[in-house]
């Protein structure tokens, strides 16, 4: 079994801007074990957070992210007046709820 803390020493981690980190686990932790493919966070949060002042650089951030196969992309948001969804991929870590 991989060690819950094995994605904060992987190298697409530490490669990854500090906008997408912040992002990672803004996500993570909307994540209750039941929702995934539902997590969504919206740009007037992501504009609270030091370092996400644009909504340029929080696209960017989502597009690392979703590149490197950390999130995929589940229901598509923005002019469709509801927030684009999540899911994590657990790609470098394991699902805590399992």
């Amino acid at each position: 079994m991989l060690a819950k803390s094995l994605w904060f020493k992987c190298p697409e981690w530490l490669g990854f801007s500090p906008g997408a980190r912040d992002i990672y686990c803004m996500l993570k932790a909307k994540y209750s074990g039941a929702n995934n493919g539902q997590i969504n966070l919206i740009y007037s949060e992501l504009l609270k957070i030091k370092g996400l002042k644009s909504k340029r650089t929080i696209r960017s951030a989502f597009g690392e992210l979703e590149e490197k196969g950390w999130i995929e992309r589940t229901k598509p948001g923005g002019l469709l007046r509801h927030p684009t969804c999540y899911r994590l991929t657990w790609k470098f870590d394991i699902d805590p709820m399992v």
